[in-house]
């Protein structure tokens, strides 16, 4: 009734097992936060300590006697003239042709991998998923240290090359820009000879023609090791959500006289966006975190058109001992990992009437069609 009321040892008796079930919910979760206050959280606050000095290895870096020098590690990468900067936009440029090239290659090649082996016509999916998965689970170093063989100058590659009357460059010792000499091939500019506007300047001590190189050819074939190892994994991944796409949708759009293409594009890449999203999330990560390939195979070399941010951090830390420079790298990199995903994030949000799915016109006519003789 209107006027009943509940009496206060009740709502005491509610408000002891509210508080009861709380407690015994952090005391269920304490352990994983200590593990990950004491693990991650804190290393991460020592490392931002260790960004704002100048700390050369020597002793604790906690100590009173180590330089501070406040936000002076990441000017340095930015703003101040220098081999600092230079290095590091050198290392930035690289990675986001790196970037651009990795993650766009590895989705569309999984995603066909997928495609390929969820087909009911192949026969041995079997065969063919263990054949295509095999490169991700070997060790990177293993492979990279097969490909230094395979992309020798009298390797295997080289010597396919020469069969066809081709004489194919020094691999890992040409640090030409593939753009450079694609430009120079369809005769618009002279390599050897660029234009003065490119070269007279550019933005963060780097000229526009250093900017516009496009990826080394050392670079180029560390792309092509980690397209291939890496398509394996997001194979698995796409192939998992095909698999959990209704078959009822694909007959349905095949009733409704959709075309492979037009089920592909309407049925099947709206129903894989998650999995994409998680694709392009991870290959993000992974490729401007790239190290190992780097470590392995170039160290950076030739000219440093392999040096990418990761490995100019542990470069810049572990051998000139300059830590806090070496960890004011990693933080912005970090920092534009976590931006870039952020961003992709918000490209790939769902719109205002994204869950209405687009048919082909003349599937819409037809469902119209039989809606006006119902």
């Amino acid at each position: 009734m209107a006027g009943t009321t509940i009496p206060a040892s009740r709502g005491r008796f509610r408000g002891s097992t509210a508080l009861r079930d709380n407690l015994a919910g952090w005391l269920f979760v304490a352990p994983v936060v200590i593990i990950l206050g004491l693990f991650m959280l804190l290393p991460i606050l020592m490392a931002l300590w260790v960004s704002l000095t100048d700390w050369n290895g020597q002793g604790s870096p906690f100590r009173s006697g180590v330089p501070f020098v406040g936000t002076g590690n990441y000017t340095r990468l930015f703003t101040e003239d220098g081999l600092a900067r230079q290095d590091f936009m050198t290392s930035i440029r690289n990675n986001i042709y790196y970037v651009a090239i990795v993650v766009p290659a590895q989705t569309v090649l999984a995603l066909g991998l997928a495609v390929i082996v969820n087909s009911r016509m192949l026969k041995g999916k079997t065969f063919f998923r263990a054949a295509f998965f095999f490169p991700s689970v070997t060790s990177s170093v293993a492979i990279s240290v097969v490909f230094l063989f395979i992309f020798a100058n009298s390797g295997a590659v080289t010597s396919l090359l020469g069969v066809f009357g081709i004489d194919g460059p020094d691999w890992f010792s040409d640090s030409r820009g593939t753009l450079h000499l694609l430009l120079g091939a369809v005769g618009l500019v002279d390599p050897s000879a660029p234009p003065a506007a490119l070269t007279g300047g550019g933005p963060f001590g780097l000229s526009w023609w250093e900017w516009l190189s496009g990826p080394s050819v050392a670079m180029t074939t560390i792309i092509m090791l980690v397209v291939w190892t890496t398509s394996g994994t997001f194979m698995l991944m796409f192939l998992a959500a095909l698999q959990d796409i209704p078959v009822t949708l694909e007959e349905a759009s095949m009733l409704d006289g959709a075309g492979r293409w037009q089920r592909f594009r309407y049925v099947t890449l709206p129903m894989l966006k998650p999995t994409l999203f998680l694709v392009l999330t991870l290959g993000l990560i992974s490729t401007w975190q790239v190290f190992d390939q780097i470590y392995v195979m170039s160290q950076g070399n030739p000219s440093k058109t392999t040096l990418t941010p990761a490995f100019l951090s542990y470069q810049t830390a572990f051998r000139s001992f300059e830590y806090g420079s070496g960890t004011a790298i990693s933080f912005v990199l970090f920092s534009i990992i976590v931006v870039m995903t952020l961003v992709q994030r918000w490209v790939m949000r769902e719109r205002d009437g994204g869950s209405r799915r687009r048919r082909p016109a003349h599937a819409s006519g037809r469902a119209s069609a039989r809606t006006g003789r119902s």
